[in-house]
């Protein structure tokens, strides 16, 4: 199958997953805003704390988010999915729902510079050892990293601000040889333009802040389980087939079969950590998602003319945008995004970090802030910004230099979109 298209016959079902109106029922998602709902007698919650099948309490689930993670669980075609308050979130649960202190996780050095702080640092302190690898490592370079304490494997499809596309069928090829599930953040390409579980992927995550929103109105984060990760055959996984002390002693596989993971996760850790988001948050996301498909095809349409523009402007040095034939990572695209590659664009202008900065100033339309994947177009200089964490090494793993400006092409008129940065590169 193909990703969610403008032809998909799957793309219109999927949207309207979680809240096809009958008999007159409403056509929009409701906002259920509440913390709590109210129940027939004490046996009936008792009953839900053995086995939580209705809504309980809002820190679990919700009406609202739970008619958005159906949604976005077909979407991707998953089997279920957890809302969280953040992107960040969503990578943090996906990884401790596996890995506890002594294990060690294998993860692609090309991804988001928060995550490399939260996998390298935060996860560190918790003693989760963080073994990293090139996304162009080979499959012998990938089997060396991983350890018999190994638990899972991470990359991203696009990388944020690189735009490196991760070969998820590699990854996923030597995950499954070691018994380990592969993970996916899928957040610059959503499922419009992959779907990683098609390629072999266990587990995909989104910042939903980012394109599935698009409007820049609320942080959030979602873990989608596909489903198809056997923990019992992997015999690696005991907190999946053996009972589960802290919840009077169920057996995620047996109860819940290919939703051992994703049930798991709301059970144990969001149940713990409690980083749901509200209803109203929810709501918002949903208006994003039900644009996604037409805001996604003219992402890439403009995206790929500021790239063709940008790659024979003589004060850019290199573009990376692998749209463009030249980039190195084009026969990759090809296999992973053929209908596009999203309207983030990265690039390196002549001069280094200083020009680079008065570039950034001298734009107009643009508007320079923390953010990416808006309908507003919106630049930013990592660096000095999202991976200022970094040392020099990590940003070179990452393909970073001073010099790279990452620009997110909204969905403003191109023309206007390259007339601003043919006048911003002129004053830079």
């Amino acid at each position: 199958m193909k990703p969610i298209g403008p032809d998909a016959a799957i793309e219109t079902k999927a949207l309207h997953a979680g809240y096809t109106p009958e008999n007159g029922g409403p056509r929009v998602v409701p906002i259920v805003q509440s913390t709590t709902y109210a129940f027939d007698s004490s046996e009936h919650i008792a009953a839900l704390f053995d086995m939580p099948t209705e809504y309980m309490y809002s820190r679990f689930a919700n009406p609202t988010c739970d008619a958005v993670e159906k949604k976005i669980a077909a979407m991707e075609g998953g089997v279920g999915a957890m809302l969280t308050s953040s992107g960040q979130a969503a990578s943090l649960l996906s990884v401790l729902n596996l890995a506890q202190s002594g294990d060690s996780i294998v993860a692609a050095s090309a991804i988001y510079g928060g995550t490399i702080n939260l996998f390298g640092f935060t996860l560190k302190k918790l003693g989760i050892e963080c073994i990293w690898v090139s996304s162009d490592a080979t499959e012998e370079e990938i089997r060396a990293a991983v350890k018999p304490n190994t638990r899972l494997i991470f990359g991203e499809t696009l990388a944020n601000p690189a735009l490196v596309v991760f070969d998820i069928e590699k990854f996923a090829k030597v995950a499954h040889e070691n018994n380990i599930p592969l993970i996916v953040d899928n957040t610059f390409a959503t499922p419009y333009l992959c779907r990683p579980f098609e390629f072999g992927a266990d587990i995909v995550v989104h910042s939903t802040t980012k394109y599935m929103d698009g409007h820049a109105l609320q942080v959030g984060g979602v873990i989608v389980d596909g489903g198809t990760f056997d923990w019992e055959k992997s015999g690696k996984f005991p907190e999946f087939t053996e009972p589960d002390e802290s919840y009077h002693g169920v057996v995620y596989t047996k109860a819940f079969g290919p939703m051992a993971y994703i049930i798991k996760a709301r059970m144990q850790l969001m149940r713990d950590f409690g980083c749901y988001p509200s209803a109203h948050s929810a709501f918002l996301l949903n208006l994003g998602l039900e644009t996604l498909p037409v805001r996604m095809k003219q992402y890439c349409e403009n995206g790929m003319k500021v790239a063709r523009f940008l790659e024979k402007h003589e004060k850019v040095a290199s573009v990376h945008y692998p749209g463009l034939e030249s980039d190195p990572y084009h026969e990759l695209a090809m296999k992973y995004l053929p209908d596009g590659v999203c309207g983030v664009i990265s690039f390196n202008i002549k001069g280094g970090r200083k020009v680079a900065e008065r570039f950034i100033n001298a734009l107009e339309l643009a508007t320079n802030e923390v953010h990416v994947a808006d309908i507003r177009t919106c630049v930013l200089h990592p660096a000095s910004s999202t991976h200022r964490q970094l040392t020099d090494e990590q940003l070179q793993n990452a393909g970073i230099d001073g010099g790279m400006i990452r620009f997110s092409v909204g969905l403003e008129n191109v023309n206007d979109i390259i007339k601003d940065l043919e006048n911003a590169l002129e004053k830079a």
